[in-house]
């Protein structure tokens, strides 16, 4: 067998199984967590509800995404081994035995980014590496038991530098500066040193990591195409909107870590989380899904102004949770804001999936 046939030619869908048991079961969590009736009440699932979502859902399927580009059989190890860890998490068996392995496969998502980097010397691989530095950091901070709120400013870096390396490949067709690229990279560093210090340091840590983001919400808007996509039409624009607002909800996020610092509970935690997690990691998901899922599956995703409506959907309903339930403390309006989150989701993967199994078999290279 060639060096990547299985990577190019064998069936991929499989890869996103574990990545879909993660989301649905993170979702489940959510339920358990908020005290209204769920599917399947497991308090058990309500301590690794992050880690489900972050690395076992998010993480799964951006590493899926990244051993599809390396073209090497090797890469599959991450997706493999994130994936099969969140598994082993809904399972009775020991918790160690998921963690190590959600451990192993941020750290073989590090190593994809090797021979990446050695391709093509692109700073954006670079500012994507960092991003998987972090996730490995989270998963040894969740291996050691360590509290959630310990590996937050880790989970969020790993998103937000990954999605920071796509729009920078993006962002490179409007012909960049050469001093923009290193701008990322230095942002992206700093944030990395910040969240070190989150640990050390935590009032220094959070805060820094805080104005970080804030600093790269400056850059997105700046130098991200989709500001001038949102003059488009039909998909890029979809995309366009899914961007720019997911980056308000990370300024919100960065907002309240200068403002606040360390924040461990309550309504100001639950802001942070959820801005950062709902409002601008489930708005990258929605944008790209377009864009991953043919890439992966090899099957078109044919465009579908349906699309807006669980997006829409996501972020009416998370300001109602953050301003209605967080902010004025109507928890009425925190439980009723979050079940819209999770009917959002819900809706948004149904409908892409839906958009897939009914396109014409038309096999993507």
């Amino acid at each position: 067998m060639q060096s990547g046939s299985l990577v190019q030619r064998g069936p991929r869908a499989p890869f996103l199984l574990p990545a879909g048991l993660a989301l649905l079961a993170g979702l489940d969590a959510a339920l358990v967590l908020l005290r209204v009736p769920a599917p399947l009440p497991a308090a058990g699932l309500a301590p690794v509800h992050a880690h489900l979502m972050v690395l076992g859902f998010v993480g799964t399927v951006i590493a899926l995404e990244r051993a599809v580009a390396l073209r090497h059989t090797a890469g599959l190890a991450a997706p493999v081994l994130l994936g099969l860890g969140a598994v082993l998490l809904l399972t009775p068996l020991p918790r160690p035995l998921g963690t190590t392995l959600l451990l192993l496969g941020a750290l073989a998502l590090c190593a994809v980014y090797v021979p990446l980097h050695a391709r093509t010397q692109d700073p954006a691989v670079v500012v994507q590496a960092l991003g998987a530095v972090l996730a490995a950091g989270a998963a040894l901070l969740l291996v050691v038991e360590a509290p959630v709120s310990l590996s937050l400013t880790w989970l969020v870096g790993f998103v937000v530098l990954t999605i920071a390396g796509e729009r920078l490949e993006l962002a490179r067709l409007a012909m960049l500066a050469p001093r923009v690229p290193a701008q990322l990279v230095t942002l992206t560093v700093t944030y990395a040193a910040a969240a070190a210090l989150s640990l050390l340091v935590p009032p220094v840590g959070h805060r820094l990591a805080g104005a970080v983001l804030l600093a790269l919400v400056g850059w997105f808007t700046v130098h991200d195409v989709a500001r001038r996509t949102l003059r488009s039409t039909r998909l890029p624009r979809y995309v366009a909107v899914c961007l720019l607002l997911g980056y308000g909800w990370l300024a919100v996020t960065g907002a309240l870590w200068v403002l606040r610092g360390p924040i461990t509970e309550g309504p100001a935690y639950d802001a942070v989380v959820h801005s950062a997690f709902l409002g601008f990691t489930m708005s990258m998901v929605m944008a790209h899904t377009p864009v991953i899922l043919p890439a992966v599956l090899r099957r078109p995703l044919p465009w579908n102004p349906l699309l807006y409506v669980g997006a829409a959907m996501l972020h009416a309903s998370l300001l109602v949770r953050v301003v209605g339930g967080d902010l004025l403390g109507v928890d009425a309006l925190r439980v009723g804001g979050s079940v819209g989150n999770i009917a959002a989701i819900l809706l948004f993967a149904l409908g892409a999936a839906t958009l897939v199994l009914t396109a014409p078999r038309r096999e993507l290279a």
